[in-house]
């Protein structure tokens, strides 16, 4: 955890960045491209940061493998 506050909230930046990508990628992509963002995200934020989304109705989020989840905008 970082001790500055984001210039984004975490839910605008996950938004933002699949929106650069169509509307779809996987949540280790994800991941990457928030790191060029900011480093200090990390894994369990971003999937609860996921999971609200999901309830909020703005993402899905699908199993692919075990370790590995497709992440997509509800509406573009």
């Amino acid at each position: 955890m970082s001790r500055f506050w984001r210039s984004q909230p975490l839910h605008s930046l996950i938004v933002e960045a699949l929106r650069k990508k169509q509307g779809t990628m996987t949540d280790i992509d994800l991941l990457k491209e928030l790191h060029g963002v900011d480093e200090d995200i990390g894994l369990g934020d971003m999937m609860e940061t996921l999971m609200k989304l999901e309830v909020d109705g703005l993402v899905h989020v699908y199993s692919l493998t075990k370790n590995r989840n497709r992440v997509e905008l509800a509406r573009l």
